[in-house]
């Protein structure tokens, strides 16, 4: 049996208050305008921080600087990867910008290593849209500052970081036997020889005893839920409206739990104890994924008594 592996994007939208502090570096840079902060030591950091870094004090003292800098140092990126600055290759520089006492992380667009040098001067390439983002800098180039038209709007209070994670993941020979098995209808889990205890997901060894658990267990598609959540909230790439339940499902004979959506009635009437069973979608959907199941939907038996699933919570 062929082990399988496949792309995994992981990926989400972080947002987050900026404070005073970066609000108002954010708004400057909106506005075209790159402002830094005071020390006790009389020296200016940008990007600014919200308290001195050697006497712990608030700072408030705001200095404008220039939109040009010296470049400290510098390294070149021949293959840019996904969501860098810019699509070609280009360098990563810290650059110190006139009137600052600090370096600045950001890229510089040249064409090739060659024309890169500790020392040289660089200005800002402004966004043509600047929203009150880091990426309203679009990058440095070679040249002194120009003149740039600047503009006023409202402070900038929140920014959106996309966060994404790509990558290639190869399963382990148990987790290809257990995605080959939902291929095929079925759900195997692995018993550990020493403690019997049933883990679906397989794990390669037993997280209890630290020995290989080799004897492979078919479980049925029934189970017990343990803990839930009402989804109230919605959030980018929801299928379903709120309010929903997503449980922890303990299939019988298995020993942990694993997580899954619950249908089939309201959100109220779901419960600790309940008995679900899974809702397969058509064969002809199916791939080496538990999201084969489509759901789980309560399967009219009888709660099951809060003492066989105590120790799974």
């Amino acid at each position: 049996m062929s082990q399988l592996s496949a792309p995994l994007d992981v990926e989400f939208d972080y947002t987050r208050s900026l404070g005073p502090v970066l609000g108002r570096f954010m708004t400057g840079l909106r506005d075209r305008r790159i402002e830094g902060i005071r020390g006790d030591d009389g020296r200016v950091h940008v990007p600014p921080v919200e308290y001195d870094p050697i006497t712990a004090r608030k700072l408030t003292e705001w200095v404008e600087v220039a939109p040009a800098g010296t470049v400290q140092t510098w390294a070149w990126v021949p293959e840019p990867d996904d969501g860098q600055p810019l699509a070609h290759p280009f360098a990563w520089a810290l650059i110190k910008l006139d009137g600052a006492d600090t370096a600045m992380l950001h890229a510089v667009d040249v064409p090739g290593p060659e024309h890169m040098s500790t020392g040289m001067r660089v200005r800002v390439r402004w966004a043509a849209e600047p929203v009150g983002s880091i990426h309203d800098i679009a990058c440095f180039e070679p040249g002194e500052a120009v003149q740039t038209e600047t503009t006023q709007g409202e402070p900038v209070t929140m920014v959106t970081t996309p966060v994404r994670l790509h990558y290639m993941h190869s399963a382990s020979p148990e987790e290809t036997r257990y995605l080959n098995g939902l291929l095929e209808g079925r759900l195997l889990g692995q018993r550990c020889p020493k403690c019997q205890k049933v883990y679906i997901p397989p794990r390669g060894a037993c997280p209890t005893d630290g020995v290989p658990t080799v004897d492979e267990v078919e479980l049925p598609d029934r189970g017990t839920i343990t803990t839930f959540c009402i989804v109230n909230l919605p959030f980018l790439g929801q299928r379903i409206t709120p309010p929903y339940v997503t449980a922890y499902v303990l299939l019988d004979g298995a020993d942990i739990a694993f997580q899954h959506l619950i249908l089939g009635c309201e959100a109220s009437e779901v419960r600790m104890g309940m008995r679900v069973k899974a809702v397969w979608r058509p064969r002809e959907e199916w791939q080496p994924s538990l999201a084969n199941i489509d759901h789980f939907e309560p399967s009219g038996e009888p709660d099951a008594p809060f003492e066989t699933y105590s120790q799974h919570l």
